[in-house]
């Protein structure tokens, strides 16, 4: 099992003036530890089960660039971007950019979008549910045409690009990836199985039969059910001296057990970097042998 953070508060002790410093060690810390992957939100406002939309956000693909700088080996993405966030050929602009100048470390993170207090704050768009899966769907079609280096024009319901140009291409190999977050059963998991690279689901009772869905979705569509990376959130919490070690590794390997490749999530106090060397010891190489 592959191991990644996930950076979703930005309110640190130090405040604005040193976040930008305080990110580049947190990054720097957990690259260097062997996190495999680093993402941000793609919210503009904190969210609710984090604190209240005041806290610090920062605006998630500017951040990844930033991250791009202080990082080395951890691919990067959003957890993840909501569609109607971004028309999809900037988007898959974007996604390349960050490929490109990180040395092919991106992934695409997208989703259909839930935020509608900060959407309607921003002056954002954010139509009906119904709207938004076929937007995502769409947008899934245009990134991944974009990223073949396919030029032609796309009409869709939606959208309608007039030449999907997108030189330079992505580093990425065999391409880029597609990450999509979420586990609805009838809408998000079936678009996971025709078009994404990865699922992101949560740890819990449903996770099995999220995964079977999963399955049956890949069955009815003639997609290889192991050819798609399962992702799960998890939140890290060591305990104040390092005593909920052994729980977390116990967590991880029972997630391992039900097909499991990557546990991701946030980690308490991140900004404390004593951390890390515990994941880089203890954590990292256990989780590696799951």
């Amino acid at each position: 099992m592959k191991l990644g953070l996930h950076i979703s508060n930005f309110t640190w002790p130090d405040g604005a003036p040193r976040l930008g410093p305080v990110l580049a060690d947190i990054a720097s810390a957990a690259d260097q530890a062997g996190f495999e992957r680093i993402s941000v939100m793609d919210h503009f406002w904190q969210i609710g089960v984090i604190g209240p939309p005041e806290w610090d956000m920062l605006e998630a693909y500017t951040a990844l660039g930033f991250l791009a700088a202080h990082t080395k080996n951890a691919k990067l993405f959003t957890m993840v971007t909501g569609v109607v966030y971004r028309e999809p050929g900037l988007l898959a602009k974007a996604v390349t950019t960050l490929d490109v100048l990180s040395g092919g470390r991106a992934i695409l993170g997208i989703g259909a979008a839930w935020n509608e207090e900060e959407s309607r704050g921003l002056g954002l768009p954010f139509p009906p549910t119904k709207e938004r899966f076929e937007r995502l769907e769409e947008a899934l079609q245009i990134c991944k045409q974009m990223f073949s280096g396919d030029e032609s024009p796309y009409e869709g319901k939606h959208y309608q690009l007039g030449r999907t140009l997108n030189h330079p291409q992505p580093l990425s190999r065999p391409h880029l990836p597609i990450l999509i977050g979420g586990g609805g059963e009838k809408k998000t998991l079936r678009l996971v199985a025709q078009y994404g690279d990865a699922c992101n689901l949560f740890a819990g009772p449903e996770l099995p039969h999220k995964l079977d869905v999963l399955k049956r979705h890949c069955d009815d569509v003639g997609r290889d059910y192991d050819e798609i990376q399962k992702t799960v959130m998890y939140r890290y919490d060591l305990g104040e001296r390092g005593e909920r070690v052994g729980e977390t590794l116990n967590d991880l390997r029972d997630l391992a057990r039900l097909g499991v490749e990557v546990g991701h999530g946030g980690l308490r106090n991140a900004w404390q970097l004593d951390q890390y060397e515990v994941f880089a010891k203890e954590i990292i190489p256990a989780a590696e042998a799951f």
